[in-house]
């Protein structure tokens, strides 16, 4: 399934310790025609696992005890009710999770670094910020795929939490794999990561713009 928003990476080099002079005391290591690999930084595996699990927190807090009349309401005819924006979040959070673990099982890029690079920041500062409009692709608008609130919850924080495990445990080279978003265009597999928690650190706003509406039902 298609990728959806983006973020940079720094470019990594791995340079033998006899680069740019001759050292007959130590040989290079057999060149094998695979990259080698560089798990993530604490400050990086750190950084995400609390970005995720705090807008986590939020979006759970945000959808908690509802009544039908809330989860439903709807401010306009044209305007998403809390139920539409909670599907996009947890069908985006899956597709773009499936789309990661895919990545990982592609060969790396590191030529693709490059166009990564800063893209860390303009993900989580740019994507929450909801004075910046955005389109939802077809493929992730509401459909009513999920039929309780509770299922769809359910799902998302599922999802969720296998990210955050992933996080936690995982030794890959995630900086090295890439995919196109429409507007970030390169971003790496951590970036991707970094993005399900910008995306629903967006709608979860929008949701309490819906909270804030006059017309909002009161139970």
């Amino acid at each position: 399934m298609k990728a959806i928003f983006a973020a940079p990476f720094a470019l990594f080099f791995l340079l033998s310790p006899a680069f740019g002079q001759s050292s007959p005391a130590v040989a290079p290591p057999p060149k094998t025609g695979v990259a080698e690999s560089a798990p993530l930084t604490k400050e990086e595996r750190d950084r995400a696992i609390d970005y995720l699990k705090e807008t986590q927190k939020a979006f759970l807090a945000a959808t908690e005890g509802l009544s039908d009349a809330q989860w439903k309401f709807k401010a306009a005819p044209d305007r998403w009710s809390i139920a539409e924006v909670a599907e996009h979040i947890a069908v985006t959070e899956d597709t773009i999770w499936k789309s990661v673990e895919k990545m990982m099982k592609s060969p790396p890029t590191p030529e693709k670094a490059a166009e990564a690079k800063g893209k860390d920041e303009i993900i989580l500062t740019k994507v929450p910020d909801r004075s910046r409009k955005a389109q939802a692709p077809e493929q992730l608008k509401p459909t009513g795929r999920w039929a309780t609130r509770a299922a769809l919850v359910k799902d998302f924080d599922g999802t969720r939490s296998q990210e955050i495990a992933y996080l936690s445990d995982t030794k890959e080279d995630l900086r090295n794999h890439f995919d196109e978003h429409p507007f970030l265009k390169t971003i790496d597999a951590y970036q991707w990561l970094l993005l399900n928690g910008a995306h629903c650190k967006r709608h979860t706003a929008q949701i309490l713009e819906v909270k804030a509406d006059p017309n909002y039902p009161k139970s």
